[in-house]
């Protein structure tokens, strides 16, 4: 029996007679951090869409906790505990709290409003803009919120699509920390990314390239491959000492 939280095999998709996914495929355990890494146009959107439900699946399964969700709707998905923030990651058009209240929509209501002051608690900027709207913040502020709205549905997988789009450096580090703190906790993430700054998050890592699954291993096992380590974090620092050229 399977000890993944959520695995995908053969995964085919695409936009309508564009295929962008080839027999893609991967699994978090329980308590992990997945980083899926690959540049733009790799398909990193599509995989992530496709296993939201998001996005029809041409061929292939995904399974949540030995469940076969394939065909599930996307908010059946959230129901079973997978968690989902885009690039966007909040509505613009709606407050803070509104924000939050919407994440938590599949809650009982016993005890709602507790664990909406709970997630104020946890982040206490978001505590201060209760009414202003989501569009009216700050981009690492949005993205902050973000993930406080994705958390508010009390997840089992938090599924993340760019978190560091249009952040800067400062923000970039701060929305890591933010993960790593409930990484911390036991939540699991998934995390499709180009910046190479959340591999700090990683237990293990995939490589998207042309719609198909490159590598799958950890970090020091992608530092150690030359290729991978030459295209994610450019020349090693020996073979630049080895080459003046360089």
């Amino acid at each position: 029996m399977s000890t993944d939280l959520l695995r995908a095999n053969g995964l085919v998709s695409g936009y309508g007679q564009v295929q962008v996914l080839w027999g893609a495929g991967l699994a978090v355990r329980p308590q992990e951090t997945v980083v899926l890494m690959g540049p733009n146009g790799a398909g990193k959107t599509t995989l992530i869409k496709t296993l939201m439900g998001l996005l029809k699946r041409w061929e292939g399964q995904v399974e949540f906790e030995g469940v076969d969700i394939s065909r599930y709707r996307t908010d059946r998905r959230v129901r079973a505990g997978i968690a989902y923030m885009s690039e966007i990651g909040c509505f613009p058009g709606l407050s803070v709290d509104d924000n939050l209240r919407v994440g938590a929509q599949f809650l009982p209501a016993s005890g709602f409003n507790q664990h909406i002051d709970g997630l104020y608690q946890r982040f206490p900027t978001l505590a201060h803009k209760r009414r202003a709207l989501g569009g009216s913040l700050s981009g690492g502020q949005r993205k902050i919120l973000g993930i406080a709205k994705a958390l508010a549905g009390k997840p089992k997988l938090l599924v993340m699509d760019e978190p560091s789009a249009g952040l800067s450096p400062l923000f970039v580090k701060e929305v890591i920390s933010v993960l790593g703190q409930f990484r911390e906790l036991g939540l699991s993430l998934l995390i499709a990314e180009q910046d190479v700054k959340f591999l700090k998050l990683a237990d293990r890592v995939y490589t998207l390239e042309g719609g198909r699954i490159g590598f799958e291993g950890t970090v020091t096992q992608l530092h150690a491959d030359a290729a991978l380590e030459r295209a994610y974090f450019g020349l090693r620092k020996d073979a630049k000492a080895a080459d003046p050229q360089t």
